[in-house]
């Protein structure tokens, strides 16, 4: 079997369109999607921005370290996290989204299952909607997409978050999530979806036991095969704690770094983090070790 990144196995480049006529060039670089939660329990983060005028700082510093796209998420989706309703969702994420669309030119995207909250944010600036349920909560949220020409993240995972665990069942867990991947992609194109405006994510840790984030991990490629451009998303996620021992979330960082390389080096297109400043040196180093391997001469 070839090495994971071999110069036989290049990274596929795709034109991402948007709302307004934009266009994200997926492939010539690594891009890198920084995570800005507003709300009061993510694993990591939990509290940090929900003062708006915090939040928007924050997503501004992000930008100037490196950040191409702001994902913004008013409801934890951390194992076992109490849902939030969709009023509250937007009362924690409308005026962060406002206030970014008027002072970056760095793409918004809307970290949501919800369709109100996705064709909100959407009408305020948001150009991308992050869908961790891969539309298995809320189908419609399909329809928002297709109707505001929105860019789709569909994540893969199994059941809510108090019972994702129970269900991290497989016997092939690549082959069982590009399956599950591909009906994602089916429920998004029977709503209007353009196959061209849709990105993938595994979900490492979603419904996923350490062993399983770790098989995905080493197998993106074949997620690739799926000819659509790859988001990864591992940064401080506990499947590092398997390596590296008992350690708080922001204690995983130069776990986070490895994990960052390999999903480049495997053909991530884009790779959503915490820590934007050092993570965009983990990008810049690795695109060039990918670069190298493609253009060995």
């Amino acid at each position: 079997m070839a090495f994971f990144f071999s110069p036989m196995t290049p990274r596929a480049s795709y034109r991402l369109p948007l709302p307004g006529g934009r266009v994200l060039d997926l492939g010539e670089r690594t891009l890198v999607m920084a995570i800005l939660n507003i709300t009061p329990d993510s694993f990591s983060d939990g509290g940090t921005h929900l003062d708006v005028d915090r939040a928007v700082a924050a997503g501004l510093r992000m930008v100037a370290e490196g950040a191409d796209i702001l994902d913004i998420g008013g409801e934890s989706t951390r194992p076992g996290a109490e849902s939030v309703g969709a009023e509250e969702e937007l009362r924690r994420v409308l005026p962060v989204v406002e206030k970014l669309t008027s002072l970056t030119s760095a793409v918004i995207s809307i970290d949501t299952y919800k369709a109100v909250v996705g064709r909100e944010a959407v009408a305020r600036g948001a150009a991308i909607i992050n869908d961790i349920s891969g539309l298995l909560y809320e189908p419609d949220l399909a329809s928002v997409a297709a109707d505001t020409g929105a860019g789709l993240i569909l994540m893969h995972t199994r059941g809510r978050s108090h019972q994702m665990y129970e269900l991290a069942v497989y016997t092939d867990v690549v082959a069982e999530v590009r399956t599950e991947l591909e009906d994602a992609v089916a429920r998004a194109a029977s709503a209007g979806v353009s196959r061209r405006s849709i990105v993938l994510d595994p979900g490492f840790g979603f419904a996923k036991r350490a062993g399983h984030s770790y098989s995905l991990l080493a197998r993106l490629p074949e997620l690739a095969a799926l000819d659509l451009p790859l988001l990864s998303g591992p940064s401080r996620k506990s499947f590092l704690k398997e390596p590296l021992g008992e350690r708080l979330p922001a204690e995983r960082e130069w776990g986070t770094a490895a994990a960052v390389a390999a999903s480049i080096l495997g053909g991530a297109h884009i790779v959503r983090v915490h820590n934007v400043a050092a993570m965009t040196d983990v990008v810049r180093v690795a695109d060039r070790i990918r670069a190298a391997a493609e253009d060995p001469g």
